[in-house]
Order: structure tokens, then C-alpha cells, then sequence
């Protein structure tokens, strides 16, 4: 499995990938928002990206210290590829990172290569 750092791009899913794990911060009242790890799904063209019941659109190079807006509410987010550290945040704060029930052992197995976690639901260190 790929893991990202950065902004997802559309090469970077394989072919045929119609979702995949991500971190997913929303920066709209702070630059240290509340975090998710989940699955989000991706349009054909894969320019928006759909999670939580909401859709995402890039803001192209746009955002400050974010690169996806939610088209209904306008708010910003950073939305990347989770790291294999779980070093998501980008200023390293301890808050914590909750990750989705439904992704959960796929995190800790297939990309922080902890398996033995499965069952933790905070993505921190």
C-alpha cells in the first residue's frame, strides 16, 4: 500500500481505486483542527472526494495550511494520505486522532504495520 504525506493526486490511487484510507483535518476555525482517520471515496475524475456524508473539492494550491473545501459548508480541510508514523498533524500537537471503526485494523496492520493495535481508536504515536 502507498502511503502519502502529502496532497492526494489522482496518480496515486491504483486503477480501479475508488476509495482509500485518509487523514482528514479540518482547518476552518483553527489551524489545529479536530482529526479523522476513514475511508474516503473518490469521483471518477477523483477531484472531489466524499466522506462523512460530505463532498470535497481541491482548492487547487489556494489554501492556507489546507487543500480540500467542503462544497455545501465552504470550510477547509487538509485532507492526505496517513502517515506510516502516525505524524499526521502538521504541527505535531498531542491532540488526539480518532480513527473510524470501519477502517481500524486496516490502519494498524497495513499502515502503521501495528496489527497488535486493531483495537485502539487513537491514531497518536
Amino acid at each position: 500500500m502507498h502511503v502519502a504525506t502529502g496532497v492526494i493526486d489522482v496518480s496515486q490511487l491504483k486503477r480501479g481505486q475508488k476509495s482509500r484510507i485518509m487523514y482528514i483535518e479540518n482547518k476552518s476555525e483553527s489551524l489545529r483542527g479536530d482529526a479523522r482517520i476513514g475511508r474516503v471515496t473518490f469521483s471518477k475524475t477523483g477531484k472531489t472526494i466524499y466522506y462523512g456524508g460530505r463532498a470535497f473539492e481541491t482548492l487547487a494550491g489556494g489554501g492556507f495550511k489546507a487543500n480540500y473545501f467542503d462544497v455545501e459548508t465552504r470550510e477547509h480541510f487538509w485532507i492526505s494520505g496517513p502517515r506510516q508514523d502516525g505524524d499526521d498533524r502538521l504541527y505535531g500537537e498531542a491532540k488526539p486522532v480518532e480513527i473510524d471503526g470501519d477502517v481500524r485494523e486496516e490502519y494498524w496492520a497495513e499502515v502503521r504495520s501495528q496489527p497488535e493495535r486493531r483495537d485502539d481508536r487513537i491514531a497518536n504515536s
